[in-house]
């Protein structure tokens, strides 16, 4: 049976000092849940979070990593040095990623795959942009974006892949796709996996949903069949707001 996850992203936030306050108050808030929880930390600070939550039900993941082992890549790091100090997840293809840094398909399948190499766990990311959305192209354009960065893979391996579904137009935007919406995508989703895997590898794969979930529509959005959970963004910073996330499965 697929898991329900809530991960909290916190992008390029919170120095130590700040992340120290925020993983105290996770702490004050965690109670036990239906959920894994994962926060994401700078990488700065990913060590001492991880140190902080080591008793704790909370998983301290990676925002990204380079699909090298080592070599000269000046302000990358690699998954052998992500799993050195406790790291075992790592969030790959965020939208900010394929924007800012022109991350292609073919950057991130050698991404997955050098995870998979060091027995990591990806959140796998991907969604369209509004102008697709418009043209009524969203659910070709996420069926090439999985396609083309994942279905070189065994069914074997999505064991290790957590799908996050991002309309790209719902992040930090205040918009949200309805939870309607929400669902229709990930039901073509899982039925992309369905018709490369099989009914079985599908179904046990979470999918989690990326868009400016907040406290009061997360039960509503985590309520839909095919919806496991959400990739967190700005309501991850308040330990209140996201455990209100956390809490509504």
């Amino acid at each position: 049976m697929r898991k329900h996850i809530v991960a909290g992203n916190w992008k390029m936030n919170n120095d130590l000092p700040q992340t120290e306050s925020l993983i105290t108050d996770l702490k004050k808030q965690l109670q036990t849940s239906e959920a894994e929880v994962m926060i994401a930390p700078s990488f700065t600070n990913l060590w001492h979070a991880f140190e902080a939550l080591r008793l704790d039900d909370i998983e301290v993941i990676a925002q990204n990593m380079h699909f090298a082992e080592n070599g000269a890549y000046t302000g990358e790091v690699s998954a052998s040095m992500l799993t050195s100090i406790g790291i075992k997840t790592v969030i790959l293809g965020h939208s900010e990623r394929r924007a800012y840094y022109n991350e292609s398909d073919a950057d991130l399948a050698k991404k997955v795959d050098a995870a998979l190499v060091n027995n990591m766990r990806v959140i796998f990311c991907f969604g369209e942009e509004l102008s697709d959305r418009k043209a009524g192209n969203e659910e070709s354009v996420v069926k090439s974006q999985i396609e083309s960065a994942l279905f070189h893979l065994s069914a074997d391996a999505f064991n290790h892949i957590v799908l996050a579904y991002e309309p790209v137009w719902a992040i930090g935007t205040g918009e949200t796709a309805t939870p309607e919406q929400a669902q229709d995508m990930h039901a073509f989703i899982r039925k992309t996996l369905t018709d490369k895997y099989g009914e079985t590898t599908a179904n046990n794969v979470s999918i989690l949903y990326g868009g400016s979930v907040k406290p009061n529509n997360a039960k509503e959005i985590f309520s839909k069949p095919d919806v496991d959970g959400g990739l967190i963004g700005g309501a991850s910073l308040k330990a209140e707001d996201f455990f209100a996330i956390v809490n509504a499965f």
